[in-house]
């Protein structure tokens, strides 16, 4: 008897150890939300040192030419050509969509920070690239048969994204590159003048396709350039598309590529194109949990940064702070959502400067406009 007792406690203490160890084991199981000291209730600022690093992801790019992604049709090898023969402005980066958002990460860069610290490389890399002569290049691009939807709306999104920030900054240097960029400028907004009344669903997706995202940017440039035939067509599209949505599964998001939240965009797009009372009403039926004022929201995992695909859950955290800090900034009742955002941001920003190029060729701007949004 005396033996089986010896036995059971020996046992018992060997559980308990086992126990213990895996407690221990769990606690260094990476949580984002452990990771993350509590994030402060105001948004989180770009500043000039956060300005001085992401500049070096641009500038290490733009004018790299492989590898590339060229996401071309062949309709013959008459339009074979290398990267930067076909796309004599945006062939680095490599694709061209993430070429133009890292144009745009300079000018609005240079625009915000009169003294950042390699103002003149940014300018001369923007002026040898963005000329007369390689947009008119980039022009015909669009106009080649097997490529009229080439970068449909992600990268027409970005470039009138560029264009925007072009025309709002208050420097000569800014009047010579919107003049050199506004042919393709102006095709762009054809296209997206051409196609809107085409698509007759919505795209909701977490990739580049999104619906949701390539209006909103697009929203933006006819706000601010006053073209009111762009700005109406976008309106009366979001409406028809995402007016009567409620519910918005996000117990769905994310999917394991996404680095854009469906939900989410769309949020971002409602708030710009519906009056007040209008947006109060639907964002109460599309996802009325956001008004809850303990709202959480796990940051997206990102397993290997060293995958191009894996990656782009970084860009998910940046893409979901920009909405929810636009959301706060535009109305009240969301502040709350601040610190839910500000979590996203410090879970993804430690991780660009010196990362490997899988994200760094892109994911600079997303982290650039997720802190900007603050200042609008």
């Amino acid at each position: 008897m005396n033996r089986i007792l010896f036995l059971m406690l020996i046992l018992a203490f060997a559980n308990c150890n086992k126990q213990d160890t895996v407690q221990k084991e769990s606690s260094k199981t990476t949580n984002p939300e452990k990771m993350i000291s509590n994030p402060i209730e105001e948004p989180l600022k770009l500043t000039l040192k956060d300005a001085n690093s992401l500049a070096e992801l641009p500038l290490a790019c733009l004018q790299i030419e492989y590898p590339n992604k060229l996401n071309q049709t062949l309709g013959g090898k008459e339009n074979l050509g290398e990267p930067k023969e076909l796309h004599p402005t945006f062939y680095g980066c490599f694709d061209w969509h993430s070429s133009v958002h890292g144009h745009w990460s300079l000018v609005k860069l240079l625009k915000s920070f009169p003294d950042l610290e390699k103002r003149e490389e940014a300018i001369a890399k923007l002026r040898q690239n963005i000329t007369r002569d390689n947009i008119a290049v980039e022009v015909d691009y669009f106009a080649e048969k097997h490529n009229k939807s080439f970068e449909r709306t992600y990268g027409w999104a970005w470039l009138l994204k560029l264009a925007e920030e072009l025309h709002s900054w208050d420097d000569p240097v800014a009047r010579e590159l919107e003049e050199n960029l506004k042919p393709l400028t102006t095709v762009i907004v054809q296209k997206y003048l051409e196609f809107l009344p085409k698509l007759k669903y919505p795209i909701r997706v977490g990739e580049h396709t999104n619906t949701a995202f390539g209006l909103s940017f697009a929203w933006d440039y006819a706000e601010v350039l006053q073209h009111q035939e762009l700005k109406n067509s976008i309106t009366a599209k979001a409406k028809e598309f995402y007016q009567n949505d409620k519910d918005c599964p996000m117990g769905w998001e994310p999917s394991g590529y996404d680095f854009l939240s469906p939900c989410f965009e769309e949020i971002d797009l409602m708030r710009r194109v519906l009056p007040k009372a209008e947006f109060d009403q639907w964002i109460t039926v599309f996802m009325p949990q956001l008004k809850t004022k303990n709202y959480t929201l796990e940051v997206g995992e990102v397993s290997d940064r060293s995958d191009g695909k894996l990656v782009h859950l970084d860009g998910l955290n940046f893409s979901r702070a920009w909405v929810l800090y636009g959301l706060a900034n535009q109305y009240k009742g969301y502040e709350h959502l601040i610190s839910v955002a500000n979590t996203h941001v410090q879970y993804s920003l430690p991780n660009l400067v010196g990362d490997s190029y899988e994200g760094g060729h892109w994911l600079g701007s997303f982290a650039i406009y997720s802190l900007d949004v603050n200042s609008k």
